[in-house]
């Protein structure tokens, strides 16, 4: 359906010989009816009503409602129609240009509503300050006005450059509408919103979690250090990747969603940083899930009550100067994490996050950071994690002291949950000619794939299919010789299942709270 709708919905500007560049064409029109046809099939599968009337009498739909459908339906990212031109040339950049405004275009909000935006690109000057471009969609920002940043804490906007035509007189006043440049709201990243999240739209990654990754190294040992700095600024600009350290072996690993990635981040890191940098064999990303439900807690160690707040112990071998007590729970798979918190107002310290919404904010913060290693090493998703109690000293408890008391309680408890190792899932589309099938589905059963639907008709079979990640590459290898050279692959992410025996471990980055001794001493190296 993808190849149709790439086909039947672009306009394209044509080549005469020699190079000679033809006026711009569009070769579709209300009255072709093959190109209606296809549009109209393309959009049924999301929406119902397009469909209804398709059954009923497909020339009852006009082309205008169709063509508003197709915007509609791409903005919300169901359809993805393909332009086809060359930069070289400059052919087709009028047709895409009018295909955004037409596509995508969504008018400008309410100057007056609260800020809400979102950043879609970070860059830094050159004194490393980051500059985040941003896309306002509600609300006025102005310099030195405090907005918050990614469901966080605010920042003051420093400097605001709004985009305008060549000429146009140069603008701090940041309105609905408007992309501008922003300095001073400190630690963001590509993606974080601005103010309020834009309607519709999660505050969360709006990207598959990546299933690779690779160790990165400079072949040159001196620029290793340098090499981790570059990463650690394309992580910034760009939300497709992840960097993890390992304080052990002293490696860089990156989170990848295929080969290709590594070849174009080797470039960047040679052309824009000057570092030569290499990959060592790419491996599959697993997740954890929590198997059961697991509660802990932890209470400070004190011989009186004076000036502590909910329960003490004189016999409390807890190293922190707070009581948090943390519950955690298995969740729906794919809902990622959940945090609840469930503790009284006069329980929270408000002299030191000022507000219980703050409170709330940073502890989630800390459970996200816990979570990133469970007990196998992998990141911990798909749960509830519930704050049951706490507790501080006042005025000595500070907000590290509840950080390290998150990760330490949290370990504890998913020890007692105890977690299932998830490998994650390709979800497999393949075209082949139907006297090829045969021999293609052997194969995807050897690497334990699972047939999911099959069609076959005019000597092509078409199957859909799920496969663990790990083995997609094989089938990858093999399917050029199992389909005589016509077979088509197409993959995407198809969640993830539990690993029954034997679950891969990876090795933590960082001592694990749980070996309390070897972490107390990390935690005092680093100060």
């Amino acid at each position: 359906m993808r190849r149709r709708l790439a086909s039947a919905l672009v306009p394209m500007e044509r080549v005469g010989g020699g190079g000679r560049r033809d006026a711009t064409v569009d070769p579709f029109t209300e009255d072709d009816h093959a190109h209606r046809a296809a549009l109209t099939e393309v959009l049924a599968d999301h929406d119902e009503a397009i469909l209804r009337a398709y059954v009923r009498d497909q020339a009852a739909l006009s082309y205008p409602r169709l063509r508003e459908q197709l915007a509609a339906q791409t903005r919300r990212g169901v359809v993805h129609p393909v332009f086809f031109g060359s930069a070289a040339f400059g052919i087709g950049v009028d047709n895409l240009l009018a295909g955004i405004r037409e596509l995508l275009y969504r008018p400008a909000g309410d100057p007056d509503a609260p800020v809400s935006g979102r950043v879609f690109k970070i860059e830094r000057t050159a004194s490393s300050e980051r500059v985040a471009y941003v896309r306002l969609f509600a609300g006025t920002l102005r310099p030195r006005q405090r907005v918050r940043v990614g469901g966080g804490d605010e920042a003051k906007a420093t400097s605001i450059r709004v985009f305008a035509p060549a000429g146009a007189p140069r603008r701090d006043v940041f309105t609905a509408g408007e992309m501008a440049m922003v300095r001073g709201l400190g630690a963001v990243r590509v993606g974080d919103a601005i103010g309020e999240p834009p309607p519709g739209e999660a505050v969360t990654a709006r990207f598959p979690r990546p299933t690779l990754e690779a160790v990165v190294f400079a072949r040159s040992p001196d620029q290793q250090g340098s090499l981790r700095a570059a990463l650690a600024q394309l992580a910034e600009q760009d939300p497709l990747i992840d960097v993890r350290q390992d304080e052990h072996r002293h490696e860089i690993a990156v989170s990848l969603y295929g080969e290709v990635q590594k070849e174009v981040i080797q470039a960047t890191l040679e052309r824009d940083y000057g570092i030569d940098a290499d990959f060592r064999e790419t491996t599959v990303v697993c997740i954890e899930r929590p198997a059961g439900v697991g509660e802990e807690e932890e209470v400070i160690h004190a011989k009186t009550k004076t000036n502590i707040t909910r329960r003490s112990s004189p016999l409390s071998t807890n190293p922190f100067l707070a009581t948090l007590a943390l519950r955690i729970e298995p969740a729906p798979d794919g809902s990622g994490l959940e945090f609840r918190s469930d503790v009284e107002v006069r329980l929270v310290p408000l002299y030191i996050f000022h507000t219980v919404e703050a409170f709330t904010t940073h502890m989630e913060a800390y459970v996200r950071e816990a979570l990133t290693e469970g007990l196998a090493g992998w990141q911990v998703t798909d749960c509830r994690v519930t704050m049951t109690d706490c507790g501080y000293n006042s005025p000595g408890t500070t907000a590290a002291d509840f950080r390290r008391l998150t990760q330490l309680v949290l370990a504890q408890a998913l020890q007692r949950a105890g977690t299932w190792v998830c490998e994650p899932l390709a979800e497999l589309s393949l075209e082949m000619p139907t006297s090829t099938a045969q021999g293609v589905l052997a194969a995807l059963g050897r690497l334990g794939g699972r047939v999911t639907g099959q069609f076959s008709a005019n000597g092509l079979s078409r199957v859909r299919a799920v496969l663990p990640v790990a083995r997609v590459r094989s089938l990858q290898h093999q399917r050029p010789g199992l389909s005589l050279g016509e077979g088509i692959l197409e993959t995407r992410a198809g969640g993830y299942q539990p690993i029954g025996d034997n679950p891969p471990k990876r090795r933590c980055s960082r001592p694990t709270p749980l070996d309390r001794e070897a972490w107390l001493a990390a935690l005092a190296k680093r100060g």
